[in-house]
């Protein structure tokens, strides 16, 4: 007896106990690698990333962004490499090829009609009862160069997010609501294709142009100046647009339209405190590019009035084509509770 009280517990132990014990830790060790494969792909990914930003800058060009964007969804996708596979191959590069070829068509737009640099002009007249906004605005917050202020910076920030936000907006919608992605791509491809069309038949110049063949008092463009005393490099941002830039795609601004599109879609799906910046932000955004004399104000209520076409054209289309869905299913419920019934009756003895 005192021999048998004096064995180690593992020497007593029960078959079922064995068993149980080496489920848990079958179960434990099951627990880390889905952990790993959920998170340990994106702990790299932000480590990487970061040791990018920190060696070589912020990504900003389309291509750069487009790239990182593409790491991050193979990031969250370890688990399903298939899916990532293929939606990249049969819906994110198509996206991106996209909207590489309206930069490319973008540059072009201008050559078939006269640049219009007065009618924008006039119309922020109108709107203002006679007041330049850009020229205002400069007069009374910018202090020079030498003497660049804290909203100046916070304005240049929200402009450079134009460079990653419709991108990431749509990466976050790949990993997070696949169920969303495609309608937002379709509201990107169509505010884009109506942007295009409008710089073909109607080229319109920025209020820096204007000032440059005197048709304005004289105004700075702040967006080169602002990022000179910035911590990203002006060539950064320009490698890959500078060569594709228009100089008269101001109507409509996209930067008002893709920052509204932004708030748009976002809006119904976000929590009453999101909603704050959501709205501030398309708000922010046109007073940043009169401020930095990027658009005039009609530029910018133009890419607004843009945004909420394209928003509305394809959620109709969506909202028509799950009714016609509705419809279909219910009509093939009917049908298929009369199909037994009829088979029944013709089927041989």
């Amino acid at each position: 007896m005192a021999v048998a009280a004096s064995r180690p517990r593992s020497e007593t132990m029960q078959p079922q106990e064995a068993f149980a014990g080496s489920v848990e830790t079958s179960a434990a060790r099951a627990r880390i690698g889905r952990l790993l494969q959920d998170w340990g792909g994106v702990a790299a990914y932000v480590a990487v990333l970061t040791i990018w930003i920190l060696a070589k800058g912020i990504p900003l060009t389309r291509g750069a962004v487009a790239l990182w964007l593409m790491a991050a969804m193979f990031a969250f996708s370890l688990r399903d490499l298939r899916h990532w596979v293929t939606s990249v191959a049969l819906e994110w590069f198509p996206f991106i090829a996209f909207l590489f070829a309206y930069d490319t068509a973008r540059s072009f737009a201008h050559r078939l009609f006269s640049t219009n640099v007065r009618l924008p002009l006039e119309g922020d007249r109108f709107l203002f009862g006679g007041v330049d906004p850009t020229v205002w605005l400069q007069r009374h917050l910018w202090h020079g160069a030498a003497h660049v202020r804290w909203y100046d910076y916070a304005c240049w920030g929200v402009y450079m997010t134009f460079f990653f936000a419709t991108l990431a907006v749509a990466a976050a919608l790949w990993i997070f609501a696949y169920h969303r992605f495609r309608r937002y791509v379709a509201m990107v491809g169509l505010l884009s294709l109506m942007g295009l069309a409008t710089y073909v038949l109607f080229p319109a110049a920025p209020p820096w142009y204007a000032s440059d063949h005197g048709l304005l008092p004289p105004i700075q463009r702040l967006t080169g100046v602002v990022w000179s005393h910035s911590f990203v490099s002006i060539s950064q941002v320009v490698d890959h647009g500078q060569g594709l830039s228009n100089p008269v795609a101001a109507m409509p601004s996209l930067h008002a339209a893709f920052t509204l599109l932004v708030a748009l879609f976002l809006w119904r799906s976000a929590r009453w405190w999101w909603r704050i910046p959501l709205a501030l932000y398309p708000l922010a955004m046109g007073f940043t590019l009169m401020y930095f004399g990027e658009h005039y104000a009609v530029d910018v209520l133009a890419g607004w009035l843009y945004a909420i076409v394209a928003y509305g054209a394809v959620e109709w289309y969506c909202a028509r084509k799950a009714a016609r869905s509705s419809s279909a299913t219910t009509a093939s419920a009917g049908t298929g509770r009369l199909v037994p019934a009829m088979t029944a009756a013709k089927r041989p003895d």
